[in-house]
C-alpha cells in the first residue's frame, strides 16, 4: 500500500508534502523532539516556503547562522530553532555526503531490513525509535518493503499505522496514556 498523504499536520499541502518528498519526511522525523506531531511535521513545509524550497544542497551548504535565522523567524519552526537549524543541516550534509544529494537513496539504496535500520540510525537527528518509525511509516504507507523489512519494523503502533486524522487521534491519545503510566511507575517505584 501507498499513500499520496501522511496524516500528521491536519494540512492537507504539508501532509502530501511527506509524502512525496524523502527529504521533508526525514526533516519531519528530526523536528519531532518536544513537539507535538502536527508541529513536528508541519515544519517541512514551511521550511520550504520559508527557503523557496527544499534543496538538500543548498541547506547543507547554508551559511549556519542563515539557517538559524530561517528556524528562528516567527513563528520559530522548532521549540529548539537553534539546535534544529543545526541537527536538519547536518542531515542535509550527510545525505549529500553517503546518498549523492538523494534522500530516497538512504531507503533505495538499502540491501535488506537490517541495512535499511542501519542507514536509517546513521543520519543524525535518528535515534533507534525514530529509525523503527521509519521503517513502519516506510513499509506501512510508502511500501519500502526491503526483504526483512518486517524483522526490524517495530510491534507496537507507531506513526506506521497513522492513516487519518482520527487513526492519529487515536495514536496520540495512546502516547500520553503510556507516558502518564511510565511517570506514574517511576514516581511510585
Amino acid at each position: 500500500m501507498t499513500t499520496d498523504r501522511l496524516h500528521y499536520t491536519g494540512d492537507a499541502a504539508a501532509d502530501t508534502l511527506l509524502a512525496r518528498d524523502p527529504l521533508a519526511l526525514l526533516i519531519g522525523f528530526v523536528l519531532d523532539q518536544q513537539v507535538t506531531v502536527q508541529k513536528a511535521f508541519g515544519g517541512p513545509l514551511e521550511l520550504q516556503r520559508r527557503l523557496g524550497g527544499l534543496d538538500v544542497a543548498a541547506i547543507a551548504g547554508m551559511d549556519p547562522a542563515a539557517l538559524d535565522a530561517v528556524f528562528r523567524a516567527r513563528p520559530a519552526l522548532h521549540r529548539f530553532p537553534g539546535n534544529m537549524a543545526r541537527r536538519v543541516q547536518e542531515l542535509c550534509a550527510a545525505i549529500v555526503r553517503d546518498h549523492a544529494g538523494d534522500a530516497s537513496r538512504v531507503w533505495t539504496g538499502a540491501a535488506d531490513g537490517r541495512d535499511l535500520e542501519r542507514r536509517l540510525l546513521a543520519l543524525p537527528g535518528i535515534g533507534e525509535m525514530k529509525a523503527k518509525t521509519l521503517i513502519a511509516v516506510l513499509g506501512q504507507r510508502l511500501g519500502v518493503r526491503p526483504a526483512g523489512w518486517e524483522s526490524v519494523a517495530p510491534d507496537h503502533p507507531t506513526l506506521g499505522d497513522v492513516d487519518s486524522a482520527e487513526a492519529l487521534a487515536r495514536y496520540q491519545e495512546g502516547k500520553r496514556a503510556h507516558k502518564a503510566m511510565l511517570r506514574a511507575q517511576r514516581e511510585g517505584g
